[in-house]
């Protein structure tokens, strides 16, 4: 059996975090190893980790860097070179996995393929509601959901509909709209191309240009929306000051032939 890697991002918001690791202790594939990808948060982050530790039936591994701004790209890169897993899944400290997220990766995963999935917005008060009353969304069934979407309290349910297998491929080369909240490729295929480039700091593109230059690279995209969606929890929107200095960032990458990361992996291995 292959093993997997989660890595979770996260950044001072150790309750969303705790509803999180709560999805994963009660996954129907618990044979994984998790890592808290950790931008740079406050004590009370490593106490929760060290909590969910003592009692997870799975190894929990946090791995803490300076806080000195938005850096997730490089976070990522520090929990890829200290796991050997062979498969790799991303996903943010904020979105509570479905019970057969890893199972249904699993599942999914082939060689030459990355896989990306979608992801259920919750709104503001359910998503306070969630963390105040500790509510288990992670073991809710399809009536559940449709009442939640019926009283407002998330975007969508289709994510949780199955989707066929043969439906999977069809876009082999689109990268638009990937998010690392939902996103699993090998190992191996992550170091060929360094890794995510450094060079993005601040929110956004980090994860379009990690895709883009995978794809470049020789590795497909295979869907993995309709089987494994996560529960977003709600934010406030996030400083989006250098979205236009990450764009033009993007631009350059896509005029050229890049593969690999000029600022990445190999810094942190």
């Amino acid at each position: 059996m292959t093993k997997i890697a989660v890595i979770i991002t996260t950044y001072n918001r150790p309750d969303a975090l705790s509803a999180v690791l709560d999805g994963y202790l009660a996954q129907s594939d618990a044979n994984f190893e998790l890592f808290v990808a950790d931008d740079g948060s406050t004590l009370d982050t490593g106490q929760l980790v060290e909590a969910y530790r003592a009692r997870s039936p799975f190894a929990i591994k946090h791995v803490w860097q300076e806080d000195r701004g938005f850096r997730a790209g490089r976070i990522r890169n520090l929990a890829i070179a200290a796991t050997d897993a062979p498969y790799v899944i991303f996903t943010d400290g904020d979105c509570i996995p479905s019970k057969n997220f890893v199972a249904n990766h699993r599942t999914l995963l082939e060689p030459g393929c990355f896989l990306s999935g979608n992801r259920m917005l919750l709104s503001e008060a359910f998503t306070r509601q969630i963390l105040e009353e500790k509510i288990p969304v992670h073991e809710w069934g399809v009536p559940e959901w449709i009442g939640a979407k019926l009283s407002g309290k998330v975007n969508r349910i289709l994510p949780l509909l199955n989707l066929p297998d043969c439906c999977r491929k069809t876009s082999p080369e689109k990268w638009e709209g990937v998010k690392t909240c939902n996103l699993s490729a090998w190992r191996k295929d992550l170091l060929e191309i360094n890794g995510f480039d450094e060079s993005y700091t601040g929110w956004g593109l980090e994860d379009s240009d990690l895709v883009i230059r995978l794809i470049r690279s020789g590795v497909r995209h295979k869907s993995a929306r309709f089987s494994c969606p996560v529960f977003h929890l709600w934010h406030a929107e996030n400083d989006r000051s250098r979205l236009e200095e990450n764009g033009r960032r993007l631009d350059l990458i896509l005029q050229s032939a890049h593969v690999r990361a000029s600022l990445g992996l190999d810094r942190s291995s």
